[in-house]
């Protein structure tokens, strides 16, 4: 058995020389985002759950995220981050508040290492942060995928790289626990096994092409999930592009299978699966006017079945938006939507019910 030990020194027990304190950089990044939600339904609330007694809490202000990130650049090849979002303690912060928190090691650009908690890269959605999205949040298929272990914050391990050519490309291959972040250990000895190659087909256009799949195992039980995603810049005239969006994946939902009662259960894990597909044009114009930088006017159509091979009740989302954005990459930003929901049939005293959700949503990078 090969046994790896990542051991953190003491400094009273060992002191750094000068040279290396003078070696190690230390910066700090943060991001603030605050919304006003309002429902449309007195009946459902602003998680989206359907209340019977009509007793529910429709509108309501909210820090969504309020985010530290640390890095430190230990050498010219060695890097920790740490990310924090104190907004998690709002609610019981159990498995929550520490996002990131792993070391990476630079060979050179073809070969790297990343050890520690992370986002694997297993989607389009996974090579951005949320703060410069073109929608309001991430997509439900992701959440779904990141419950699943393949997507979102995860532990273990991956290599990743990239090579230069006429056609460029990127790629990361992930090991993880698979039973997301914040663990004391992990709940199985099987692991996700996954890898993601991107291509860039198109330098004017910047038009990449992402392959994703995986292959794992969840208490004995073998799981799987792939997924195909595009996405490119389409310049229409002097300020105004069209930045595009399309993603599909589909995969086993085991968190679903194992969630229900045995006895409720209708065949084994391999017939329980979740696909989904979303697709988000974004228009951008380049005002560059003053603090103003541009506007942005996008609308995300989503489609998303947790369980198609069997009753399933598929969940389909509109996210028209508004954005404003202030100063430069985000840095403060102003953003208008609607969150559209409608389920092939609503389920009471549930969240699968149709909602129409208003957010006024502020952030600023720091």
């Amino acid at each position: 058995m090969l046994l790896l030990i990542f051991t953190v020194y003491d400094s009273s027990a060992q002191e750094p020389s000068k040279s290396d304190s003078a070696k190690t950089k230390i910066s700090m990044k943060g991001l603030f985002q605050a919304r006003y939600a309002v429902g449309f339904n007195k009946d459902i609330d602003l998680n989206g759950l359907h209340h019977s007694d009509g007793k529910a809490t429709s509108n309501g202000f909210d820090i969504k995220r309020a985010r530290l990130q640390f890095l430190a650049k230990i050498s010219d090849r060695t890097d920790v981050v740490l990310l924090l979002n104190l907004a998690d303690f709002k609610s019981d912060p159990k498995n929550k508040v520490l996002e990131n928190a792993y070391l990476t090691y630079k060979w050179d650009s073809h070969l790297n290492l990343k050890v520690g908690q992370f986002r694997p890269a297993f989607g389009l959605e996974d090579m951005y942060p949320v703060d410069v999205i073109k929608s309001m949040d991430y997509s439900n298929q992701y959440t779904a995928f990141g419950n699943n272990g393949w997507q979102s914050f995860q532990i273990g391990a991956s290599v990743y790289g990239d090579f230069k050519g006429e056609i460029p490309v990127r790629y990361e291959v992930s090991v993880v626990n698979g039973n997301n972040r914040n663990q004391i250990m992990d709940n199985n000895n099987g692991k996700h096994f996954s890898s993601r190659i991107e291509l860039g087909i198109q330098k004017s256009l910047n038009v990449k092409l992402g392959l994703n799949g995986g292959i794992g195992s969840v208490s004995g039980s073998e799981v799987y999930a792939t997924g195909l995603d595009l996405s490119g810049i389409i310049p229409l005239a002097k300020k105004w592009s069209l930045d595009l969006e399309m993603e599909g994946k589909q995969g086993n939902n085991h968190t679903f299978f194992y969630g229900l009662d045995s006895a409720s259960r209708v065949g084994n894990v391999n017939q329980y699966q979740m696909r989904g597909i979303y697709v988000l044009p974004n228009l951008r114009y380049a005002i560059n006017y003053n603090r103003l930088s541009s506007l942005e006017f996008s609308c995300r159509y989503e489609y998303f079945d947790q369980d198609f091979k069997h009753t399933g009740n598929p969940r389909q989302t509109w996210t028209p938006m508004i954005s404003a954005e202030f100063l430069k990459a985000y840095s403060a930003r102003i953003q208008l939507g609607l969150s559209i929901d409608r389920y092939k049939k609503n389920i009471k005293g549930s969240s699968q019910y149709n909602n129409e959700l208003f957010i006024v949503q502020v952030q600023s990078r720091l």
